[in-house]
């Protein structure tokens, strides 16, 4: 780290040079940063985002969505729940085997067995953590647990000592921790802490602290708990309220140097504390806050978009750090204020999340080269047979587009890396519709090398679309979601589809993208079954055991 003389008011901006403390300030060199004064990220994306319905991943897109987290420097990697089910197991598993610098984590509930599965799974990881955790308010130990205060507490000595068995690295969690009373919080911590826990977690599990409340508990259990110097603090919050990363930030500014979020903030219910959020606002006001992270900000957006295409839930065009019009201005006095310094109306750049300007104009006579060159430029690296699919893919648009934009190309590709590997391919597609005729479709659709062909009508082209491809590869699914998007301006733009299928109490989602919003519609379907298909070996053992599935902090 390197020092710097500068007071924090004067201290300069990593995006904009010369800024004030008012402005953006490199977290890096601020002076008020110091050795100890680093946040660890704690990125649950795998396990808590993944428990998002809809958000479900196959096990390849969680190894893309792993490897894309240690590129961005993530510490902490929440690779799932190991005793969930085989699929997650394995999940947790083949993360930890692929796993160089970040640490990989496995939830555990308060229970032998579980610990033991995460301890399993955890094996070829070089760094690697047990997190378990128990309920502590009076409302989840009355009727979630049917405990009293002294079980949680046994529990809790128990279930912490035996994780230290496999692991130096344990955290532990009191779930609906903002709900508990202060003083059998405070025991309880001590308790953990005192049986080998070396990070406590305190959730929001349910959304419901505000960032007042939440400083004024942080500070509580520093002043409160003898022995809380030997572990680090973590804030995990929900954002039933919209208040997720604010008091995540509130955590930080009482004293918590760890936080858990997840890529586009997506989780149960109204999602977690979204990571992009949390970072930036660390680094743009480390006039403030002080502190810093291990973060590269520059892989924020290729990282965002890449968990919109394996999950298909799109971000919003507002959405803050890495929406489409984040850094977009069209009100006119913003206009003139931006084009006489930039300054005026951006706190940030967009290069700094990774937002990249370029010259580069894409269209049917540009070459490979141009190509790999532009990926590279929007953040997108692929091995050599995925860039000759995307290549090919490309110059397919190319024929039916004039421009393509730079937004096609990231639809484009995040539509290859969402459906690499899937076991169902849509091979083709015909629809009749219009005025005073039947709407039918015929679709092929090939599965591990076999062809099949149906037909049939529905309620307009799409309708007749979705009757023919379950007349294809019969299925249970039912739909839940579909939503077509612009990907850009024009009536030759593509339609970006989200399809969301449900089928034993699972939700699956799939994208599609194409110049052709019925073949979009087909394909992200399609996308969506494979899904459905892949996790259907799971589904019986995940039923098995609700309380697994419900399981949360």
């Amino acid at each position: 780290m390197t020092t710097q003389t500068n007071s924090p008011a004067q201290a300069a901006s990593p995006d904009r040079p010369g800024a004030t403390a008012h402005q953006a300030v490199d977290t890096t060199n601020a002076a008020a940063v110091n050795a100890g004064d680093r946040v660890v990220i704690f990125d649950t994306t795998l396990r808590d985002g993944e428990q998002c319905p809809g958000a479900s991943m196959t096990l390849d897109e969680k190894l893309r969505v792993a490897e894309m987290l240690e590129r961005l420097g993530v510490d902490v990697i929440e690779a799932g729940f190991a005793i969930a089910s085989n699929g997650d197991f394995e999940s947790v598993y083949k993360v930890a085997e692929r796993s160089r610098e970040a640490v990989i984590c496995s939830l555990a509930r308060a229970k032998h067995a579980d610990i033991e599965r995460a301890a399993e799974a955890l094996k070829p990881a070089r760094r690697k953590r047990i997190h378990t955790f128990i309920s502590t308010s009076p409302l989840h130990r009355k009727f979630k647990l049917n405990m009293d205060e002294a079980q949680v507490l046994e529990a809790i000595a128990d279930s912490v000592s035996f994780a230290r068995r496999f692991t130096d690295d344990v955290e532990w969690s009191c779930e609906d921790g903002t709900r508990t009373e202060p003083e059998f919080l405070f025991k309880a911590i001590d308790v953990a802490i005192a049986s080998g826990a070396t990070t406590i977690n305190v959730p929001d599990t349910v959304g419901y602290t505000v960032p007042e409340e939440y400083i004024a508990l942080i500070r509580a259990i520093r002043n409160n708990v003898a022995n809380i110097d030997k572990a680090i603090l973590s804030a995990h919050c929900h954002n039933d309220l919209g208040l997720a990363v604010a008091n995540s930030l509130a955590a930080v500014a009482a004293g918590a140097r760890q936080v858990e979020c997840t890529v586009n903030g997506i989780g149960e219910r109204a999602g977690n504390a979204a990571l992009e959020e949390i970072v930036m606002a660390l680094r743009t006001r480390a006039d403030i806050m002080g502190v810093r992270t291990g973060i590269d900000t520059s892989t924020i957006t290729q990282a965002s978009q890449l968990v919109s295409a394996v999950t298909g839930f799109p971000i919003q065009y507002n959405k803050a750090i890495v929406g489409r019009n984040a850094f977009a201005h069209e009100s006119g006095i913003h206009q003139d204020g931006m084009l006489k310094n930039a300054q005026t109306y951006e706190i940030m750049t967009p290069e700094s999340v990774g937002v990249n300007k370029s010259s580069l104009v894409m269209g049917k006579h540009s070459g490979r080269h141009a190509f790999k060159t532009k990926l590279k430029e929007l953040g997108f690296e692929l091995g050599d047979n995925a860039v000759e699919d995307a290549f090919r893919r490309f110059k397919d648009l190319a024929d039916r587009k004039k421009t393509v934009f730079d937004d096609d190309l990231v639809a484009l590709v995040s539509d290859e890396v969402g459906h690499e590997g899937e076991s169902l391919k849509l091979v083709a597609l015909s629809v009749a519709c219009g005025i005073g005729v039947d709407h039918t479709a015929t679709v092929t659709i090939e599965q591990h090398g076999t062809s099949h062909s149906a037909s049939a009508g529905g309620n307009g082209p799409i309708d007749a679309v979705f009757d023919a491809i379950r007349k294809a590869i019969p299925h249970e699914a039912v739909l839940q979601l579909y939503q077509v998007h612009a990907v850009t301006e024009g009536t030759d733009a593509q339609a970006r589809v989200t399809v969301r299928l449900k089928a034993r109490g699972r939700s699956h989602g799939g994208t599609g993208s194409d110049p052709d919003t019925v073949v979009a519609s087909a394909s992200a379907y399609v996308n969506a079954l494979a899904k459905l298909l892949e996790k259907a070996a799971d589904a019986p053992e995940e039923a098995a055991d609700p309380a697994i599935r419900s399981a949360a902090i």
